[in-house]
């Protein structure tokens, strides 16, 4: 059982084959796969996408980069979309200090104020956290939000653990496969398989032996192998606990 819990198959680098990976995705051993909405577009286009495949699910979100264009009203929208059945999460939100395309305060405001949605829609939160781990997670422990996952987490070992407590899981993908991905290692072994989710952010971060090429949903296996050996299991049981994991926390 393979369950990637966030995809973005709607990304133009599957332009030529989105379709013909989509139907495979079965025969390569993924039971299911998330579709990450970032904004308008994405969002709609993965709900597209969701209800042209069982299999495919969807979530609708505002990444960092995107916020300093939000409003109110496309706000509005997104929470109406939330409405469709596909829909199992709301995200990508939170704050991105590295890139910072969108201004640091304006990713302050909107990224509690989506909380907010969130927390409305009963919603399991998709987080993105990229050079601000501390400030991404006083801001969720001062809102009511408490699931959903921690998306490429890259903390260390303590703050995987305080997000456990705090009720939620942690997303590990392919940079768990690197050869300095010891920091991240730590954090695996520090915390339950059942607070695991296994994730592409396909077409990035594609794990050895892909390094630097485009991703795909069954390259998951690599991620199980390598978590499998930090937690001394086998990659069956690896995938079959993560797997049921995603199940139960967006309901799928």
């Amino acid at each position: 059982m393979i369950i990637d819990t966030h995809a973005h198959y709607d990304n133009g680098r599957y332009k030529s084959d989105r379709h013909e990976l989509l139907k495979a995705l079965p025969i390569n051993g993924v039971e299911k796969i998330i579709n990450i909405g970032c904004d308008l577009k994405t969002s709609k286009d993965s709900i597209k996408l969701a209800e042209a495949y069982p299999y495919v699910f969807a979530t609708v979100g505002a990444h960092p980069h995107y916020v300093k264009g939000l409003n109110d009203d496309v706000v509005c929208e997104l929470a109406k979309m939330c409405e469709n059945k596909k829909v199992v999460g709301f995200g990508e939100i939170g704050l991105d200090f590295f890139h910072n395309f969108s201004p640091q305060e304006t990713q302050r405001f909107w990224f509690k104020q989506l909380l907010e949605l969130t927390a409305e829609l009963n919603l399991p939160a998709i987080i993105h956290s990229r050079d601000a781990n501390d400030e991404v997670f006083e801001t969720i422990s001062a809102s009511s939000v408490r699931r959903g996952v921690i998306h490429a987490f890259s903390g260390d070992a303590s703050l995987a653990r305080d997000y456990v407590e705090m009720g939620f899981h942690i997303g590990i993908g392919g940079v768990i496969t690197f050869k300095k991905a010891d920091t991240l290692k730590e954090a695996v072994a520090a915390i339950p398989l059942e607070k695991i989710l296994l994730e592409t952010d396909c077409p990035y971060l594609s794990p050895e032996p892909h390094r630097g090429k485009r991703n795909e949903s069954h390259y998951i296996s690599y991620i199980a192998e390598v978590i499998a050996d930090i937690k001394g299991e086998t990659v069956e049981s690896v995938c079959n606990i993560t797997g049921e994991n995603a199940k139960k926390l967006f309901e799928i």
